[in-house]
């Protein structure tokens, strides 16, 4: 078993509850695998997206309002991103505070470059920030054959079992992905860096029944760069990769460096 990193101790409830999230959208096969897992781990409330919000990146709505809709008991939804979702359930719907944050499964790889633009890390990044911890999960898809996300879901909620109980550092946040492989298949957990994917980096022209030209960017194969120790990797080798990200993307070994080009003034 991955044991999550030793740091400031969550404070956990005699019932933790745990906000369950994704940016596939409130009907996804992939949340309800995680909500269903997670229910071992506490009161479960899912908050999801009206409809898939995929690539959003750390969007937060401003400009338009935002409609809350439940589906059942602890479970709503709101017409807007992911993370949206976080801050709308910890500021408004949940009814205290959650003890866990966790996001996804996601329909599709979050590995290397991907975190930049998935609104299912970007979710535990959310989470993070407003002082929850957060843990995003997704699912490889390399082949055209069944999605089981309960191995995802199910090692997802072992991981939160373990934040739960030694808690991560301030704006530390997990990034799991695991391989689309049966749960007897699965080698094993890595912790890993983030690697490089190699994307499909193609612009699909078409038309529609009127004659005018519509887009569609990029592929769905998956190929990544060989680099040890990445998330990358780990996944195409049959492992779960668990890679530890962080909300403050200062580059601290430039600002020495930056300070030598004498840009400073005042």
């Amino acid at each position: 078993m991955v044991r999550a990193l030793d740091g400031p101790r969550s404070v956990m409830s005699e019932t933790p509850l745990i906000l369950v999230t994704n940016d596939d959208g409130i009907r996804a096969n992939g949340i309800s695998a995680l909500a269903d897992a997670a229910a071992a781990l506490g009161e479960v409330w899912v908050v999801a997206p009206e409809s898939e919000q995929s690539a959003m990146a750390h969007a937060l709505t401003l400009h338009h309002p935002l409609r809350i809709r439940q589906y059942g008991e602890r479970r709503f939804s709101v017409d807007g991103t992911p993370t949206d979702c976080v801050f709308l359930a910890a500021l408004h719907i949940l009814p205290r505070k959650p003890a866990l944050v966790l996001s996804g499964v996601n329909r599709g790889a979050n590995v290397g470059d991907d975190v930049t633009y998935s609104g299912t890390v970007s979710a535990a990044l959310e989470a993070v920030i407003m002082g929850f911890p957060g843990i995003a999960v997704s699912l490889v898809l390399t082949h055209d054959g069944p999605r089981d996300y309960a191995p995802a879901a199910a090692y997802a909620a072992e991981l939160g079992a373990d934040v739960l109980r030694r808690g991560l550092p301030p704006k530390t946040y997990l990034n799991v992905n695991a391989p689309q492989l049966p749960a007897e298949q699965i080698k094993g957990v890595r912790v890993t860096t983030l690697g490089h994917r190699l994307y499909d980096d193609r612009i699909i022209e078409c038309e529609d029944p009127r004659g005018r030209p519509y887009y569609w960017i990029g592929g769905k194969h998956f190929e990544a760069k060989d680099i040890p120790g990445s998330d990358c990797n780990a996944v195409l080798d049959g492992y779960i990769s668990v890679t530890p990200l962080h909300a403050n993307p200062t580059d601290h070994g430039m600002i020495e460096e930056l300070r030598g080009w004498q840009i400073e003034q005042g």
